[in-house]
């Protein structure tokens, strides 16, 4: 006999009423679960220069260990997501749990690179089970008129969670060791462990289908050729062949996936033909760009406070969390707004709210004015992606049927790591671009070898200025403003975009869902072990 998730995810003292309490369990276990996750995502970017001294690693070997984890965790999303949906959502969530947290323990003991790189890879195995489940759980949990406020929460610790586990990364290498970054993913993993057992219900799509294994393989393969391409592009070129082999690979196998869900009969993967509707397309786009800017802003940002103005990783990444603060805040906000003015209003508001505080710091950014020129900019995008992303959520959420909540976080989830991904090539490449036209000749007084290397980038500069005696104060100088000038190159480019993508949603965004305890009918539940 099936029954209701939502009835069995809170016993019902009153009627039919979800009992409060037993809601908060199921969406603090599955916060929990997510920030594990996030975490794994940005900790070891303050660890570079450790693990390369410790292993004896290249700095490809390194990105390679931060780059890997996230590869596997967006190239699994989609598929992994759909098992969920298949086998039980709550089953696959503690698989999950258990394959990250073993994994995460082995890669905070690896002594080698190799373990290292095969225990990040299992740990993104183990994310990629673990993210789609978390929204799956919230969307065919909660009843609809609890469900936008669930997934604000939930959008609030993906967006802002990265940079506050960035944060206590940053803490533990300073106070203790850069081992100790995994302890804080290990601590949420167990923590997760032991909620999802107790408080998290289970649902099950139930079809007569099979599995579509082809189309599963198609996403698998397209997802890993494009976020190599992502990855890899920026460090060894774009017309490295590597580079050119992973991109016709990922557009021909993208390609062949559309084509092949267009031609199932019966339920394939993805029906890639609601991609037509606002609701979906709107959510999807707001999405990638919303998340590509966040990302690239984080590039951006660190080496403006580590070599302009000479900050520590971990007061650099103090620096960030206003941004981050302000992006969690809004995310619990935008639901009672969406339902005011509508979830297009809202997400064409965040998105200006953005684009201005991108234009505020390409505006006021300065050598001389330092931190208080970037924080108006700051709070403004935090604050405007917060109003954007829950809505976009929902509207991806929503554009597909209950059976199918696994496949939509997932696509969600995608959707973020693609943005993310391209946020920092694209940006990341402005700035480099703007820094090394902006400095261009004017070293010409600078010893010549030193000035090839300040010419690489400005954190090169830094390193390189003691060696040209004199001219070291000009040397810097040269160097932070023109990494200002790249900057500022940035920041317009990504006002561009944000005004594009507002002009979009403002007459393509999606329309406000009915809130309506019917407007899903939940999956097939499997009763509660």
């Amino acid at each position: 006999m099936s029954t209701n998730p939502r009835a069995q995810a809170a016993e019902d003292s009153d009627g039919g009423i979800p009992d409060p309490r037993q809601l908060r369990k199921v969406l603090t276990a599955v916060s929990i679960a997510l920030m594990a996750v996030i975490a794994s995502v940005t900790g070891l970017n303050v660890a570079q220069t450790h693990m390369a001294v410790e292993y004896g690693a290249s700095q490809s070997t390194v990105l390679w260990i931060i780059n890997i984890y996230t590869l596997f965790l967006a190239a699994l999303l989609l598929t992994l997501g759909a098992l969920g949906d298949r086998l039980g959502r709550k089953p696959t969530l503690i698989a999950g749990l258990g394959l990250f947290g073993i994994a995460t323990v082995t890669a905070g003991l690896a002594p080698t690179a190799e373990v290292m790189l095969a225990a990040r890879a299992a740990s993104g195995i183990g994310a990629a089970m673990i993210m789609p489940i978390t929204l799956a759980v919230i969307t065919s949990t909660f009843p609809a008129e609890q469900r936008g406020k669930a997934i604000g929460v939930w959008t609030g610790i993906a967006g802002g969670g990265g940079i506050l586990g960035m944060f206590l990364s940053a803490l533990l290498v300073d106070v203790a060791d850069w081992r100790w970054l995994f302890a804080l993913p290990a601590v949420l993993t167990v923590a997760a462990l032991a909620m999802a057992l107790k408080a998290v219900p289970n649902s099950r799509e139930t079809s007569s289908h099979r599995f579509d294994t082809v189309g599963a393989l198609l996403s698998v393969i397209a997802a890993t050729g494009l976020i190599f391409v992502l990855q890899e592009g920026p460090e060894h070129g774009w017309s490295a062949p590597a580079t050119l082999m992973s991109l016709t690979v990922g557009l021909a196998t993208g390609a062949g996936f559309i084509i092949w869900e267009l031609h199932r009969r019966d339920a394939g993967l993805l029906d890639v033909r609601l991609f037509r509707e606002r609701t979906l397309a709107g959510g999807s786009i707001t999405l990638l760009v919303v998340f590509g800017v966040q990302a690239g802003i984080g590039v951006v940002l660190f080496p403006f406070f580590q070599a302009v103005l000479g900050w520590s990783g971990l007061l650099s990444t103090v620096a960030m969390m206003p941004m981050a603060l302000a992006m969690m805040v809004a995310s619990g906000l935008a639901p009672q707004l969406a339902a005011r003015t509508g979830a297009r209003s809202t997400m064409a508001a965040g998105i200006a709210l953005a684009g201005v505080g991108m234009a505020l710091m390409a505006l006021f950014v300065s050598v001389e004015g330092g931190y208080l020129s970037v924080l108006p900019g700051l709070v403004a995008m935090g604050v405007g992606m917060g109003l954007s992303m829950t809505p976009s959520t929902e509207a991806i959420t929503a554009s597909l049927p209950p059976e199918k909540q696994g496949v939509a976080s997932a696509l969600n989830d995608v959707t973020r790591e693609f943005g993310t991904a391209l946020g920092v090539a694209l940006l990341g490449a402005l700035v480099s671009a703007g820094y090394r036209s902006s400095i261009g000749d004017k070293l010409n007084d600078i010893p010549h070898s030193a000035a090839d290397t300040a010419r690489e980038g400005v954190a090169n500069a830094v390193e390189v200025a003691d060696s040209t005696g004199s001219h070291a104060q000009d040397l810097l100088h040269t160097a932070q403003q023109s990494f200002v000038d790249g900057w500022q190159q940035a920041m317009w480019a990504g006002a561009a975009i944000m005004a594009a993508l507002f002009v979009y949603i403002a007459f393509r965004g999606p329309t406000t869902p009915s809130v309506d305890t019917d407007e899903k009918t939940p999956a097939e539940a499997i009763p509660a072990p």
